[in-house]
């Protein structure tokens, strides 16, 4: 099965595309392939549309938390609350989950999905820094017009021919580097340091020393455009290709007997 990363961004464009890693798994090694940009929206969804079969792994949660569905008297069934979801615009969906946080205890604000504290994600409401929210909103309609099945949240489906999966680049890095920055949008943060870092994550996804037992192997030119890219969006694509990689390996693709199938799950967390 073709396996994809995907470093995303709610709205893409020239100078901050949206990253895709192609690649495939066998006998527990990752081949990177290629690194593909995508500058629209539109133009990655034509793409995955097209794609006859692929499992990819995609740096962006699937779904609210359950506290705050309930909350707002949504629906509780995945498919529905999403539809509700991306019915609304930004800046209404911005009022309610300022007026959810206005209510909570200093310390409390967000509602957490069960996956968020295991794999040190940011809450799936939070619609600044980073705007995750946005990305749900933007990428979830996307998947599904692409005929994505989502494993998390809907019944199985036998031989599927697109599986999305959430993936989070940080929870597999910080194994690797701990909290050791390694990318920066800023161009007068994109420091040595932070390219020794990417370089560290590399070399630790080529030998295979994480718990996902896998080993990353690609060309040198790939290999340098991970190390070298300092925003991170090439190796964070290509992290996710490794977690989308590891589900391929594991029952039910590694989620967990009770997961929320409302929330979702974050694929190794």
């Amino acid at each position: 099965m073709p396996l994809i990363g995907v470093d995303f961004t709610s709205r893409p464009e020239r100078r901050k595309p949206v990253m895709l890693a192609q690649g495939e798994c066998s006998n527990a090694v990752v081949v990177l392939r290629a690194l593909q940009r995508f500058d629209t929206l539109g133009g990655l969804a034509e793409w995955l549309r097209a794609q006859p079969r692929w499992v990819g792994g995609f740096d962006l949660p699937f779904g609210l938390p359950r506290e705050l569905v309930l909350a707002w008297s949504w629906p509780v069934d995945w498919a529905p609350c999403i539809d509700r979801f991306v019915s609304l615009d930004r800046a209404e969906l911005r009022a309610r989950f300022a007026a959810f946080c206005a209510s909570r205890p200093a310390g409390a604000k967000f509602a957490h999905r069960a996956c968020d504290r295991p794999a040190g994600s940011s809450p799936s409401m939070k619609w600044v820094n980073p705007p995750v929210a946005w990305m749900l909103h933007a990428g979830v309609p996307l998947l599904r017009w692409a005929c994505a099945h989502f494993p998390a949240h809907e019944a199985e489906q036998q031989g599927a021919p697109r599986v999305a999966l959430e993936a989070y680049p940080g929870l597999l890095a910080r194994e690797v580097i701990g909290r050791r920055s390694y990318k920066s949008d800023d161009a007068a943060r994109q420091t040595a340091d932070r390219q020794l870092a990417r370089r560290d994550i590399v070399e630790a996804l080529e030998a295979g020393r994480t718990r996902l037992d896998l080993r990353l192997r690609t060309s040198d030119e790939l290999r340098a455009a991970l190390v070298n890219e300092a925003r991170g969006d090439a190796l964070d694509a290509a992290l996710c290709l490794m977690q989308a990689a590891w589900a391929t390996t594991q029952p039910r693709w590694g989620l967990p007997e009770a997961v929320d199938h409302l929330e979702g799950w974050i694929t190794s967390a």
